[in-house]
């Protein structure tokens, strides 16, 4: 089956510029090099905006900026701008916190299919480890051995292991398909086509911080777009920081509301892409 013809990763952040950094340095070393780079950026401050100036030059005119105003956590309002100004057919969604692997997009493309959504993991590092990561060692490819992962306790666990893609390729495909874990949208790691968003309006801005992604997912899947993991061939680091806008309250309550979308078969949200 055929590659889609203009791909898109979206990137969403909000004034964590070392992280976005970080990120955009394994962007910068995909396998693959012919996708459209969009920073979506929920209020960050001059510091970020300097960052994706740093980079202008590096990714040229596939590089751009969306920026709306800081007022409180509207991160499914800025993704909604990005899909909505996009021109390409198929979107890929990262984390500024996040940082994938050299096979991250090829990995999505492979799977990308109509009628589908891929979904990913993310292994979670530790604060100190977080902060060791360097961005030579993601030119590398250092961070995702399995020597540099062990060393930082990141492979504490069968799910870690498989998520950094340390197994051969038919193995980690097959315990991809044979996986109980749901296949929910992963905002740090999720992909599917710009028009399988628009049929479901869309990210929905009703959400504030908390299960915001996973909502998507499941309204997707009432709309007949299936999810796909790719949870162990295209590894991911999720770096720690504070989170000062987190609402645990909030958090609870958007869970409950995800699972009522899912439950009554919701298709639509209610404040979406098409308020733009």
């Amino acid at each position: 089956m055929a590659r889609p013809g203009s791909v898109e990763l979206v990137v969403s952040t909000y004034n964590n510029p070392h992280a976005l950094d970080l990120a955009l340095c394994a962007l910068r070393h995909q396998s693959i090099a012919n996708f459209k780079l969009c920073i979506a950026d929920d209020g960050s401050g001059q510091a970020t905006r300097d960052l994706v100036n740093a980079w202008a030059e590096a990714f040229g005119p596939r590089l751009r900026h969306i920026w709306h105003a800081d007022h409180g956590f509207r991160k499914n309002r800025i993704l909604n701008k990005a899909i909505a100004s996009s021109t390409a057919e198929y979107l890929i969604f990262l984390d500024g916190d996040c940082v994938p692997g050299r096979v991250f997009v090829e990995r999505h493309l492979t799977l990308s299919k109509p009628g589908r959504f891929c979904t990913g993991g993310v292994i979670r590092l530790d604060a100190p480890t977080s902060n060791a990561v360097a961005r030579d060692q993601i030119e590398s490819g250092e961070v995702f051995t399995p020597q540099w992962l062990s060393a930082h306790q990141a492979l504490d666990s069968l799910s870690n292991r498989l998520k950094a893609g340390l197994y051969p390729a038919w193995m980690s495909g097959l315990a991809e398909s044979l996986t109980p874990v749901s296949k929910t949208w992963n905002g740090g790691n999720s992909s599917t086509w710009r028009i399988n968003l628009i049929k479901v309006n869309g990210f929905d801005e009703n959400f504030g911080y908390g299960a915001e992604d996973i909502e998507l997912g499941f309204r997707l899947n009432n709309a007949g777009i299936r999810g796909r993991h790719l949870r162990y061939t295209a590894p991911v680091l999720h770096l720690e920081h504070e989170r000062d806008y987190a609402d645990p309250a909030g958090k609870e309550k958007n869970k409950e509301t995800a699972l009522h979308s899912r439950k009554a078969g919701k298709t639509l949200s209610d404040q979406g892409i098409d308020r733009l």
